[in-house]
C-alpha cells in the first residue's frame, strides 16, 4: 500500500519564493502516450523554431528556445503546474525539509502581475511589511509584467545575505511602496504548542513537512507532561499554506481510529485514482516503527477547535476536512483557500522536472475541496469588530485558470460578490491600522472564541456568510444566531 504514495507527496500553495515542498518522483520515460501526437501542430513548433533562429535579430541558444517552450506550455495549464530547471528543482527538494533560501512569501500571478498570497510568519518579507493582496509590480529595475510567475519566483530567489528590491502595489497606498529584503535562509518551525491555560493546550501547524508528524508527537507528548488531564485542545491551521501529503495524513491520524480513511484522489491516470488511510505506510513508510504509536491514547478523544482561514490551504484542508467530516473537531474561522488539487512531479532528468496537476482532492465523504474550500462549522471573523475582512482575500477561485469544482456547480465556486468599493476601502483602511496579528498571543481573538466553545460558553460568530454557496453539506450553513 505505500506504493499508493509514489505520485502524491506535495500538496503546496502555487509558486513559492524560496520555499517549496517535494514530492515523491516518477520519471516521465516511463509513461507511456495514449493519444497520437499532432504532427501538424508540432510541425509548426517546429517552423517557428526554425524561424527563430534564423530570422531573430540575435542569435538565441537553442536550450534557451526549448526551455522556455515547455515553461510557457506547463504554466498555461493552472496556477500550480510549472517546469523546474535545475535550481528551481533542487530548491523544491530541500523545502520539504524546512529549510530554504530566499523571501519567504506564498505568491500566485494577478493580471500579469506577481501577488502575495501570504507572507510566512518570521521570514524576512513578513518582518519586511509584506501584506497578501499585495501586488509585486517591479524586480529591482525589472518590471514583473511579462514574466512567467516562475521567471518571478527564480529571481526572487538568491543566495543568503544578498538583497532586492521589491515595488509594491498595495491598495490602501497612493504611491508604490519601495521595499528592500535581505535573502536569508530560513528556517520554518513546522509546529509549535503551549498550554493557553491550565487544562488547555494550542497546538499549530504552519507548514506540512517532512518532520511534521514526528515533531506533532514532540509537541503532544510535551503538552501532555505538562498537563496529564487536557481538557480541549486548539489545533491552529490558519495560513499553513500546505506542504507533503504524508505530513497531512499523519496529523490527522493522530486524532483520528485507525484505518479510516483520511482523503481520495482522482484524475485521467490510473493511479491518479487512489484512497489514503490512517496507516503507517501512508504517513511514516521510510519509519521502521508508527511514530504515532507513542502518542497518549487520551488525544484520540479530548475535545477539539481547528482554527481555519483563508490563509488554510491544501495539506491544511485535507486535515480539516478529514476531522470535520468524522465529526472529530470543530472546525472555527473563515472559508479556506480551496487549494484542492494534486500536483505530482515527474522527473524529466537527472536535474529537471515538470510539477504537473494530476487530480483533485476529496474529503472522506467525498467533497471536493478544489475551488470551494472547507467551510467552517462556526464561522468567526479574526478580530472581534467583525470586520469581514477575509471576504475580500485572495482564494483559489480568485485565481486565473484555476481548475474546476467537479462536484458542484462553476458558479458556485467563485467567490461571489464582493463588497461594494466604499466598504472595501473602510475595511482595507481598518486592516492597515491594525498590528499583525500574533497567532496563539493574547489578543488572538479566534483563540479566545475557541477556547469559549471548549469551555462551553457563548461564541461570538461573524454576520458575514461563505463566498462560496452550499453544495449540500451540513457544514455549508453557519448561523450566526446561535451561541455556544
Amino acid at each position: 500500500m505505500g506504493s499508493k504514495l509514489k505520485n502524491f507527496g506535495l500538496i503546496s500553495l502555487g509558486m513559492i519564493a524560496g520555499v517549496a515542498a517535494s514530492m515523491q518522483f516518477s520519471a516521465l520515460a516511463q509513461k507511456s502516450v495514449s493519444a497520437p501526437l499532432p504532427y501538424e501542430e508540432l510541425r509548426q513548433l517546429a517552423d517557428v523554431f526554425g524561424l527563430i533562429k534564423s530570422d531573430y535579430v540575435e542569435p538565441v541558444e537553442d536550450k534557451k528556445l526549448l526551455t522556455e517552450a515547455i515553461s510557457g506550455m506547463v504554466a498555461s495549464l493552472d496556477p500550480h503546474s510549472s517546469y523546474l530547471d535545475k535550481k528551481a528543482f533542487k530548491e523544491l527538494r530541500e523545502g520539504t525539509q524546512g529549510k530554504f533560501v530566499g523571501l519567504g512569501i506564498e505568491v500566485g500571478m494577478e493580471d500579469g502581475y506577481v501577488k502575495v498570497i501570504s507572507p510566512i510568519e518570521d521570514s524576512p518579507a513578513y518582518r519586511a511589511g509584506l501584506k497578501a493582496g499585495d501586488l509585486i509590480t517591479r524586480l529591482d529595475s525589472t518590471p514583473v509584467k511579462g514574466m512567467t510567475l516562475d521567471q518571478a519566483v527564480k529571481k526572487m530567489r538568491g543566495e543568503p545575505n544578498t538583497k532586492i528590491t521589491l515595488t509594491i502595489a498595495r491598495k490602501d497606498e497612493d504611491k508604490p511602496l519601495i521595499i528592500t529584503i535581505v535573502r536569508q535562509e530560513i528556517h520554518v518551525q513546522s509546529v509549535k504548542a503551549k498550554i493557553i491555560e491550565p487544562g488547555y493546550g494550542w497546538l499549530r501547524v504552519a507548514q506540512f513537512q517532512e518532520p511534521t508528524v514526528d515533531d506533532l508527537v514532540k509537541k503532544i507528548d510535551d503538552l501532555y507532561q505538562k498537563e496529564p488531564n487536557m481538557k480541549g485542545l486548539v489545533l491552529d491551521l490558519r495560513n499553513d499554506p500546505g506542504g507533503v501529503l504524508p505530513g497531512a495524513i499523519g496529523v490527522s491520524a493522530a486524532f483520528l481510529p485507525k484505518d479510516v480513511v483520511i482523503v481520495s484522489t482522482n484524475g485521467q491516470l490510473p493511479d491518479s485514482k487512489a484512497t489514503f488511510y490512517a496507516q503507517r505506510e501512508y504517513y511514516a513508510s521510510r519509519a521502521l516503527s508508527d511514530p504515532l504509536s507513542k502518542l497518549p491514547e487520551a488525544i484520540k478523544k479530548v475535545p477539539m477547535v481547528v482554527l481555519v482561514n483563508t490563509g488554510s490551504a491544501s495539506a491544511s484542508e485535507i486535515v480539516a476536512g478529514a476531522l470535520q467530516d468524522y465529526k472529530r473537531a470543530t472546525i472555527m474561522g473563515t472559508q479556506t483557500f480551496g487549494k484542492g488539487s494534486v500536483q505530482t512531479i515527474r522527473q524529466l532528468s537527472a536535474d529537471t522536472a515538470v510539477k504537473l496537476t494530476t487530480a483533485r482532492y476529496y474529503t472522506p465523504n467525498g467533497r471536493s475541496i478544489q475551488a470551494k474550500g472547507i467551510v467552517p462549522d462556526l464561522l468567526v471573523e479574526e478580530y472581534a469588530d467583525g470586520d469581514g475582512l477575509n471576504g475580500l482575500r485572495l482564494r483559489e477561485a480568485d485565481l486565473q485558470k484555476h481548475l474546476t469544482n467537479d462536484t458542484i456547480k462553476q458558479a458556485d465556486t467563485a467567490s461571489g460578490n464582493r463588497d461594494a468599493l466604499e466598504e472595501e476601502q473602510r475595511l482595507i483602511a481598518l486592516e492597515k491600522k491594525r498590528k499583525p496579528l500574533e497567532y496563539g498571543g493574547t489578543d488572538d481573538f479566534q483563540l479566545t472564541q475557541a477556547m469559549n466553545h471548549l469551555k462551553g460558553l457563548p461564541v461570538q460568530l461573524a454576520k458575514a456568510k461563505p463566498d462560496a454557496a452550499a453544495d449540500g453539506s451540513p457544514h455549508d450553513k453557519a448561523d450566526s444566531s446561535k451561541k455556544k
